[in-house]
């Protein structure tokens, strides 16, 4: 296969309470944009694009979901088919790490891939403070059967590198 051509589509899934950047992570590695006063997203977002892995061209479908409790209802149909799926955190909100058992819940129950791969990402690692030590939530993420990656929406640091590696995960995972 010619290396312009597009092997799959994988639908990533990007979960977590509202305000820890998930639109932004999701932009940022898109469309390498950030954008400080974005607005909280209803329902759900979605972007498609196309990455280079390995030297084949795979196509991403990112569904960015709303963290407000009052869409959770919506939630089901986000989870069908879904090949992977990443849980954010803001590093410097322990309110926001502790919910994190909640979205596990949450995975366990409506994604209808099994095998889908998860990552926990702890975002916000360029604010000057933090409540989460990259430690706990790497013991987090182990406990979870998770990969784990502390990253930046802001400064671009860690976004490029959490998504490719759940790709190539995914890619490797029969």
């Amino acid at each position: 296969m010619a290396n312009d051509d597009v092997l799959t589509t994988l639908k990533v899934l990007v979960i977590g309470e509202s305000g820890v950047g998930k639109s932004s992570l999701m932009l940022r590695f898109v469309d390498d944009t950030f954008n400080p006063n974005i607005t909280a997203t209803i329902g759900v977002d979605f972007r498609v694009t196309t990455v280079n892995i390995n030297g084949d061209q795979v196509k991403i479908a990112i569904w960015d979901t709303a963290g407000q409790e009052r869409f959770r209802t919506l939630t089901p149909s986000y989870y069908r088919g879904a090949h992977g799926v990443i849980c954010v955190y803001d590093v410097s909100s322990r309110t926001t790490f502790n919910k994190l058992e909640h979205w596990i819940q949450e995975i366990d129950t409506y994604c209808t891939k099994n095998e889908a791969i998860r990552m926990l990402i702890g975002n916000q690692i360029d604010k000057p403070y933090r409540e989460v030590s990259r430690e706990e939530g790497l013991s987090f993420a182990k406990r979870n059967k998770m990969l784990f990656i502390e990253a930046s929406a802001k400064t671009k640091e860690g976004v490029n590198m959490a998504f490719e590696e759940l790709i190539e995960k995914i890619l490797q995972t029969p």
